[in-house]
């Protein structure tokens, strides 16, 4: 498992020494585990929503409608805005606790984090297993969703940090393919537990657990990165962790740079507010835009609701369910041609190709839903059903490989460490908040767009397909200490946003020393004992 390798950097002047070790896989493997239960709870609620059972509980005129096809537009039997609180109540929570998860990012480390994550997913499945109520089953929902806001914090971080600079984006998708691995799995799971009435819908919610039990012990086991070690004064420790995952005694370049990135962030007192600042604004843009559009590419309505949607069209009930499995199958192995392309042909060249694939298929998929279902007719034709199922996943693979990892990978990878859990909890808000919309959203736009939802999340790929040509910049092999001289500074329109950097620097370089040479002089003259707190 293990092989020898060197990171350069930026003018060639050092190299950090590293092999692939086993400690670093494992870690890694089981810290993504965060990303498993994302994407079973991602999946679940599609499956479980589209359940009889379920639905007479809980959301019982729900049920009357898709009973009665004639009650209303075939687009809009599942249009109820309860039912889709079930589902975003997860993002919205998320959203909130993610601030919370900054804060324990920065000061507990990633690993505490990850296991407070692990605590709430737990809960989070007790309640919604035993649910016997709708306030039961949204707190149940709120609960999983702060573990989703501390895992999608601390683990694209974490996996960023531990992992040797020439394979960090194949194991930082690690966590996008867990999500995709949870996504399959809660599509499976459906599928059977769809046979068993009554209670079917129990059992998928409280499968949740495995995934989160995995999730905890996991964060019992792994060890804490170096930079979150000395990022909070453990020094002797973060060397030690830095040599057992590198498997090499010359950590000392890495070290050092680790070190001296940290005592720069520490002088960051307001990593939020240093955020705003100007030299800050090209990966925080970066960040904010790629979560907006990952949204509004219209995955995760597919996600959330593919069986309800396959169905909508004329599958049935068994039917949307075998297709929704057909997509989290190729979202896996979608997923998988990523982690071994990303390091290889680039972050820029997947989304664009991605783009054009997603647009394509969206818009054909369009016009067949537009020319052969009606609002009170359920036939979409054998022939015509099993060409939209391969044009969704068509376009699940386009995402899968591209902007599904790659929107939490280039974020993790590109703020500074002054101002990376800071920028993490934006990412991870963004995320969570647009998820949330669009989880609410879908079932109404779906009854009141119609086939045009298709339409209406093609015209957002053509936009950010034009964004990642013109503003994203390739990060592909460079340490992330790095990324202001071999990144920033070279791109044709945020280099502009550097001009002031070192300015700034130098000023308050050339201020201080100024101030410290006034203080010696006072001192030796006055004889005086004078201390003074230069950072005021």
């Amino acid at each position: 498992m293990a092989g020898g390798g060197l990171a350069t950097s930026a003018a060639g002047e050092k190299e950090f020494e590293a092999k692939i070790t086993p400690i670093v896989i494992i870690s890694c493997i089981m810290a993504a585990t965060g990303g498993l239960m994302f994407g079973y709870d991602v999946g679940v609620s599609g499956g479980v929503t589209s359940m009889d059972d379920f639905l007479k509980k809980f959301f019982p005129s729900v049920y009357e409608k898709t009973q009665d096809p004639g009650l209303n537009s075939n687009y809009c039997k599942y249009d109820d805005q309860g039912l889709q609180l079930f589902t975003s109540s997860l993002y919205l929570a998320g959203l909130t606790a993610t601030f919370f998860a900054s804060y324990t990012t920065r000061k507990l480390g990633r690993r505490l984090t990850m296991l407070i994550a692990g605590f709430f997913f737990i809960v989070g499945v007790v309640l919604n297993a035993s649910a016997q109520d709708l306030v039961m089953l949204i707190l149940g929902r709120i609960l999983l969703g702060c573990g989703v806001g501390f895992a999608n914090q601390a683990v694209p971080v974490f996996l960023s940090e531990i992992a040797p600079t020439r394979i960090r984006g194949g194991l930082n998708i690690l966590f996008q393919l867990n999500v995709t691995l949870g996504i399959l799995f809660a599509n499976l799971i459906n599928y059977g537990t769809s046979k068993i009435k009554g209670w079917g819908w129990r059992l998928s919610l409280g499968l949740a657990g495995v995934p989160a039990g995995l999730l905890t012990v996991g964060a019992l086991l792994v060890v804490d990165t170096p930079n979150s070690l000395i990022e909070r004064g453990r020094l002797d420790e973060g060397k030690a962790v830095l040599k057992r995952i590198r498997g090499v005694e010359n950590v000392e370049p890495e070290f050092m740079e680790l070190v001296e990135a940290s005592r720069i962030a520490k002088e960051v007192k307001h990593p939020f507010r240093n955020l705003l600042m100007r030299r800050n604004r090209p990966p925080l843009v970066i960040a904010v835009a790629l979560q907006i559009f990952q949204q509004f590419t219209g995955i995760n309505a597919i996600m959330f609701y593919a069986p309800v949607l396959f169905d909508t069209v004329g599958f049935g009930s068994d039917a949307a369910l075998y297709s929704a499995v057909i997509t989290g199958a190729v979202n896996v192995a979608s997923t998988v041609v990523s982690i071994y392309s990303v390091d290889k042909l680039g972050r820029r060249m997947l989304l664009l190709e991605a783009g054009i694939q997603m647009f394509l298929s969206q818009t054909i998929v369009a016009i067949i839903l537009g020319v052969k279902v009606k609002d009170h007719s359920n036939n979409l034709g054998h022939g015509y059903a099993i060409f939209v199922v391969v044009l969704v996943c068509t376009f699940v693979s386009a995402f899968a490989w591209s902007w599904g990892p790659l929107g939490w990978l280039i974020p993790s990878e590109t703020f500074p460490l002054e101002t990376r859990s800071a920028g993490q909890s934006v990412t991870v808000c963004i995320n969570l908040l647009f998820t949330f919309v669009i989880a609410q959203a879908f079932l109404s736009m779906l009854c009141h767009f119609k086939f045009g939802i298709f339409l209406f999340f093609s015209s957002w790929v053509l936009v950010m397909s034009v964004f990642v040509l013109f503003l994203v910049p390739e990060t592909k092999n460079v340490p992330i200490e790095e990324m202001k001289e071999r990144v920033w500074n070279k791109h044709w329109f945020w280099k502009r946003f550097m001009d002031d950097y070192d300015h700034t620097v130098n000023d308050e370089k050339n201020y201080r020393e100024a101030i410290s040479q006034f203080i010696k002089k006072l001192t030796n003259k006055c004889g005086m004992n004078c201390s003074f707190n230069l950072d005021c």
